[in-house]
């Protein structure tokens, strides 16, 4: 579930500034895990890849958002765990479903999948107080070449941000990644809405934006947990509120996609808690 950020809603003439973080063990919010809570997010991780590989199953024309919902919800309860985002700063649902122009946070209903649509969810589970967080984008029936690269261009960004999560880089290296790499093709890229740290809550410190400047901002350490989500549209950075208060859309009805994964760093480099 990404972190709204007001600050970061600027113009794309406008470069995003970081300040440094201190290397102390706990600076300006960021928390150091421990093996033993290190141990817990990757089981969380675990119920996290196995919901969204029984979801990725269901997907196709004809079933409903909230049928979705509803065994994502059994699935994590069933293996152990909590849902991450029910009832978190009121949301009403387990996981968000985003269709088309929404970007992020749609809440599951009773609209039913449709050939063509191309669908986000974001899902979270919770194991012995530690989260995990993750995304990913699925075209449903037949979709077009476009819709597809937009899908594919998406989950890149992710792949190439994650290489930059190592000990010794900065939070700006993975956005400058994404930024980079989308806006290179074409996409706007979403500021208002950023990746995060995560831990005991769902929203730690440091923020993650996908866009900024390579070597600044705050400094990665080993046994940090951050959640990286790319959300590129086809159109327009810019982004509208539904009057439901969560779903967040293309301020110009463009299509979006939107991949994320939980991701610990270690001195060894990056080791994705949420992948199958």
């Amino acid at each position: 579930m990404a972190r709204f950020s007001p600050e970061r809603a600027v113009s794309r003439e406008k470069r995003i500034k970081y300040t440094s973080t201190l290397g102390a063990h706990k600076a300006s919010g960021v928390t150091i895990k421990s093996a033993r809570e290190l141990d817990h997010m990757r089981e969380a991780g675990r119920v996290v890849a196995v919901a969204k590989s029984s979801l990725l199953d269901l997907i196709e024309p004809g079933i409903t958002t909230g049928e979705l919902d509803r065994i994502a919800e059994k699935e994590i309860r069933t293996l152990g765990a909590i849902p991450s985002f029910k009832g978190l700063y009121g949301f009403p649902a387990t996981i968000c479903t985003s269709l088309n122009e929404q970007i992020v946070h749609g809440i599951p209903s009773k609209r039913t999948l449709k050939s063509g649509d191309i669908l986000s969810i974001d899902i979270g589970a919770i194991v012995g107080g530690f989260h995990s967080d993750s995304a990913f984008t699925v075209g449903v029936g037949k979709i077009t070449a476009e819709q597809q690269r937009l899908i594919d261009d998406t989950r890149e960004s992710l792949r190439l941000a994650i290489e930059q999560a190592r000990p010794g880089s900065r939070v700006g290296d993975i956005s400058s990644a994404v930024q980079g790499y989308a806006e290179a093709r074409g996409y706007g890229v979403v500021r208002q809405y950023v990746g995060h740290g995560i831990g005991r809550d769902l929203h730690e410190e440091p923020q993650v934006p996908n866009c900024g400047v390579a070597g600044r901002g705050p400094l990665l350490r080993d046994g940090m947990t951050i959640a990286i989500e790319p959300m590129l549209n086809l159109g327009t950075w810019e982004t509208s509120l539904l009057d439901d208060g969560w779903t967040v859309v293309t301020a110009d009805g463009a299509l979006s996609a939107h991949f994320e994964d939980t991701v610990a760093i270690t001195k060894s480099g990056a080791e994705v808690l949420s992948a199958p």
